[in-house]
């Protein structure tokens, strides 16, 4: 029968994309914490939390494990002006969220050599209208529920799969 390994025994190449996760009002420690561990996991360059300071209280730094000690991060107060910059260093921005002109993101299209910066929004109110308008492409997670949403980290661990995956051909 498998076992599960244990940390020393696995040896998975260390990699960092050029892809950054950009937080808009992001609140919750254990979203917070989330994004950290997944940026560590998917190879993220780093993380900008913007308009919303994180705060790394007991249960964000437990729920990173560690990650919040080794994953470049930054916070600024304007999310537009953070895109902007983006943009002019040549990401391509990326934001998640449904709208109506949206597309499914098994059907993003992004160039071997991209720079990409993943937006995600709020716990509460997703990504802001003025963000969606400066993304260079807006992708959704196809849902079959009945719920139109899912948790933010849930989300952006989805599309970081996807987005590495492109990355790293």
């Amino acid at each position: 029968m498998e076992k599960q390994l244990e940390h020393e025994e696995i040896n998975f190449p260390e990699k960092t994309f050029e892809l950054i996760i950009v937080c808009q009002a992001m609140t919750s420690a254990s979203n917070t914490g989330s994004i950290f561990r997944l940026a560590d996991a998917f190879g993220v360059k780093e993380i900008i939390f913007t308009e919303v300071q994180p705060v790394f209280t007991r249960r964000m730094q437990k729920t990173s494990r560690a990650t919040h000690q080794t994953v470049n991060h930054s916070f600024s107060d304007d999310t537009c002006s953070s895109l902007k910059e983006l943009k002019r260093n040549g990401y391509h921005l990326m934001g998640l969220e449904i709208t109506r002109e949206s597309r499914p993101l098994d059907t993003i299209s992004l160039h071997k050599h991209d720079k990409i910066a993943l937006i995600v929004g709020s716990e509460k109110f997703g990504l802001s209208a003025d963000v969606i308008d400066l993304c260079d492409q807006v992708s959704h997670i196809e849902m079959y529920g009945r719920n139109s949403s899912m948790n933010v980290t849930h989300a952006a661990a989805i599309a970081l799969y996807k987005v590495s995956a492109h990355l790293k051909k």
